[in-house]
Order: C-alpha cells, then sequence, then structure tokens
C-alpha cells in the first residue's frame, strides 16, 4: 500500500521530470545526476497549477476469457505456407567520379560501423570507377550505395535471424531508398547522408568506441551484433519513452534523452514465455488494476469451479466469478495489495498481450536473475513508475495521482502525449552505473545474430518483423 507519507518523493520524481522538459536541447546530454537534478534551483510547477485533470475511467474493462492461446491453430504451420517476402527492385542515379570515390572509401571504411567492406564490392567498384562514368558506374555505384544505407539504417542481419524481433522499425519509412540515393547525389555529400543514418542513442557511440579497442574474435562479434541491434530500432527514438533491456533486466524511464529513473524489472522465463522485443505505445496508465485470469488457471487448475461453488470465499479471497449461459467460467481479481498485477499497470495494447505492471511479491527484485515472468514486465517502484507517466504523459496533477492510487477503486487515466516503450535485447550495453559491460544471453539470441555475420550479405525483403507465432499468456504469475 502507498500511504502519504511517500507523497514526497513521488512528486521530487515529477520535478525532475519537468525539470528536463524545461531544460533547454544544448543542455540534454548524458547520464542524469539525479541529486543535482532535485537541488531547488528551479521550482517545479505547483501541484496546485490549474492544469485540468483527463477523464478517468473508474469502470474495470466488461471481463473477458483469457487463455493460453496463439493468433493461429496449433497447425497452422502445415495448413498455410508462409509469406514470401521480395526485394524491392534498386533505384538509380547518376554517378560522378568523385561521388562515386567518395562511395568507395566509405564502403572501405565501413568496419568502423561494425560493417564488411566484402559485402558491398569494393573491387568492383574501383574497376568501374576506372572505367569512368556511363550506364555500368551509374547501377552499381547506386546498388552498392542502397546496399550500404540499408544496412546502416535497418541492419545487417536478416530477419529470420531476429528472433522474437516485433519492434518495426520505421526509418525506412522515413528515410526511403530513393530519398537517400537522390540526396547523397544531388548534394554530393555521399558520407554524410550515410552518416546520417547511424542511431544516435548514446550506446551505439559507446560500442563503436568499444569495437576500435576490440582485439578478441568473439569480442569483436558481439559487439558487432549489438550494435546492429540498435539499426533494428527508429533512429529517433522519441521525445520521452520507456526502454527495457531484457537481458539486463532493467527499465529505464527517459526523457529529452536524459535518464531520469531506472527500475529493476522481471522479465520472460526461457521458452516459450520469453518476453519478446516490442515499440509500442503506452496508451493507459492504470490505478489499482483488475486482473481477468486465464483459462490455463479457470479451468486447468479448477479456480473457477471452486468458485463458482462459493461466492462468499470468491469474495475474501478478492475475485468475482460468473458463468455464461454455455458454461464459460470468468474469474476476475478485484484490486487489491493481493492482486497478481499489484497496485497499477502501464497498458500498451499490443498482438502478444505483454505490458508492464506492479507485483504483490517485490522480495523478488532483489534477486540477481530475475527472468521470471510469464512474458510480462514488472517494475519494481512501478507506483513511483506509474505516477510519474500519469503526470508527465497525461497532464495529471500529482495530488491527484495519488488519490488515485490510494482510493483502491480501478481507475484508468489515458495518456495524452505520446510515450514510446521498446522492449529490447542487448547484451553488450550500459549497466545503472555508467558502464560498459556484457550481461547473460537468456534467450540465446546472439548466435544467429553472430552466424549471420560469417555469411555473405543477403539482399533486404519487404519483411518487418519475426513470423514466429504469437504467444499470448496474459500471465503475471
Amino acid at each position: 500500500m502507498i500511504h502519504r507519507t511517500s507523497l514526497s518523493g513521488m512528486l521530487c520524481t515529477a520535478a525532475i521530470g519537468w525539470a528536463l522538459l524545461a531544460a533547454p536541447a544544448a543542455a540534454r546530454q548524458g547520464p542524469v545526476d539525479l541529486t543535482a537534478a532535485a537541488q531547488p534551483a528551479k521550482p517545479a510547477p505547483s501541484v496546485n497549477a490549474p492544469k485540468p485533470a483527463p477523464s478517468p475511467s473508474a469502470t474495470p474493462p466488461a471481463p473477458v476469457p483469457s487463455a493460453q492461446t496463439t493468433t493461429a491453430p496449433a497447425d497452422a504451420a502445415t495448413t498455410a505456407a508462409e509469406p514470401v517476402f521480395q526485394p524491392a527492385p534498386p533505384p538509380l542515379a547518376h554517378w560522378t567520379i568523385p561521388d562515386a570515390q567518395a562511395l568507395l572509401a566509405a564502403i572501405k571504411g565501413v568496419r568502423t560501423e561494425g560493417l564488411t567492406p566484402a559485402d558491398y564490392e569494393p573491387a568492383n567498384l574501383a574497376a568501374a570507377i576506372a572505367k569512368g562514368e556511363g550506364d555500368d558506374l551509374d547501377a552499381l555505384a547506386s546498388r552498392l550505395f542502397v546496399w550500404l544505407a540499408e544496412d546502416l539504417r535497418d541492419g545487417r542481419t536478416p530477419m529470420p535471424a531476429r528472433i522474437q524481433w516485433f519492434a518495426i522499425d520505421p526509418d525506412q519509412d522515413l528515410h526511403p531508398n530513393s530519398q537517400l540515393l537522390a540526396q547523397a547525389t544531388e548534394t554530393h555529400d555521399i558520407p554524410g547522408v550515410l552518416a546520417s543514418l547511424n542511431p544516435t542513442h548514446p550506446d551505439y557511440a559507446l560500442l563503436k568506441d568499444m569495437l576500435a579497442k576490440a582485439k578478441d574474435p568473439r569480442q569483436i562479434a558481439m559487439i558487432k551484433a549489438n550494435m546492429d541491434r540498435w539499426r533494428w530500432l527508429a533512429r529517433d527514438m522519441g521525445l520521452q519513452y520507456l526502454i527495457i533491456n531484457v537481458p539486463e533486466q532493467e527499465l529505464r524511464l527517459t526523457v529529452n534523452n536524459r535518464i531520469i529513473r531506472t527500475y529493476r524489472a522481471i522479465v520472460g522465463k526461457p521458452g516459450k514465455t520469453a518476453t519478446p522485443q516490442l515499440a509500442e505505445q503506452v496508451k493507459n496508465v492504470v490505478f489499482n488494476p483488475t486482473w481477468t485470469v486465464p483459462q490455463s488457471i479457470v479451468v486447468g487448475e479448477g479456480l473457477g469451479a471452486r468458485l463458482i461453488k462459493n461466492p462468499r470465499q470468491a469474495a475474501r479471497e478478492g475475485y468475482v466469478a460468473t458463468k455464461a449461459a454455455d458454461g464459460t467460467i470468468t474469474v476476475v481479481q478485484q484490486p487489491g495489495d493481493n492482486n497478481s498485477l499489484g497496485r497499477v499497470k502501464l497498458d500498451m495494447p499490443n498482438e502478444h498481450a505483454i505490458y508492464i505492471h506492479d507485483t504483490p511479491n517485490r522480495n523478488l527484485f532483489a534477486l540477481p536473475a530475475r527472468a521470471l515472468s510469464h512474458g510480462c514486465i514488472r517494475a519494481e517502484r512501478a507506483t513511483e513508475l506509474a505516477m510519474t507517466m500519469a503526470i508527465l504523459g497525461a497532464d495529471l496533477p500529482p495530488e491527484t495521482a495519488v488519490e488515485y492510487n490510494l482510493s483502491g477503486k480501478y481507475t484508468k487515466v489515458p495518456m495524452t502525449k505520446p510515450w514510446a516503450v521498446y522492449i529490447t535485447y542487448f547484451t553488450v550495453a550500459r549497466d545503472v552505473t555508467g558502464l560498459m559491460r556484457s550481461f547473460p544471453d537468456i534467450y540465446q539470441r546472439d548466435a544467429p545474430v553472430i552466424a549471420s555475420f560469417s555469411k555473405p550479405r543477403e539482399l533486404h525483403t519487404d519483411q518487418r518483423k519475426s513470423t514466429e507465432a504469437i504467444i499470448k499468456l496474459d500471465n503475471p504469475l
């Protein structure tokens, strides 16, 4: 239970967020010093400021059965053909000799970005340059520029090697091949256009520095794989976002590219309950959530039949059980300290039924290995996180956020500002102290990425995410 005595700490977190939102762009670099950020040099907006609170929903959604199901029948692989993904036809531009030479120099120097020059046929390009301008140079240079731009923008790793990767990268829509090619050849700034595609997240630059110093082949392979993973995400990750690194089992709240808070996280157990990689949006902050119990428990463990027979016992245990005309039993756990979702839930609608929530078993956050859930993310200090997001993302007055939490009633606060969530998988990254380190490959997802780098480059296709089965467990236990 969150008491009023903890209000000052929660409002301090919100004040940090406000200070960062108001800071000039030149000051928004590097990890945040929380002690300095909390100093009273710039007072936070008054908690009594006349900001209209959004209209929350005080009624929980109608309960629906929640079962361990997939989006397709178990034998779908035998009844439906795999989708066929085709490479797009390459665009064409006119290449001058200086521009082609600049492209050749970029190809020869691409090792610094964790890519392999041989993938982009430097010898063939040099031979075409020696022949002079013409159709042959235009065709070859255009094709090699597009290949290099695609790998810098979207990643070199073929989609089938990106296990459980469902985070769709928007960069190819924002910066299509034809646009990049035209920009590079019309401005005669080949290196500038290519450099503009590199990820802007600080970890990418740190990995690049590590690569320049690395000697061990295994370490080099790990660094290259993790540099490529940054390319799988949006280059611009947004003004404010949550990012979860599953191998690290940590969550970060970020505003204006600065880390406001870090939270320990519990992630999915290896196997079918592994947490998939996603890029979604928080749509609602839910205080005192209900939880619709999965049918695997309602039916499989006999919970539904037991509670239907004894409604008073169901009420004592914090459940409401109903039986439909067709005999289907639905069990909904009511808000409270023992609710499996804890005191708050961050609703981020997605086809995997993955979301971020609290837990009554907060002692688990003290464990060094926290891959324990059925896929969803449990966040340490989840109430603080949810209140901060409601204040910053829905203009909810802090006092109102506290009231909603203490009410014990289901209350859904719609977000009025975009708030992205990135569930990522980095095995070499900054830890919570800001140091680069390695993390255990808990889902064994490094091997296919590293193996793809030892093979010839594959043509990019229109595939945007994994074609693996989507498993909806929706079970925080």
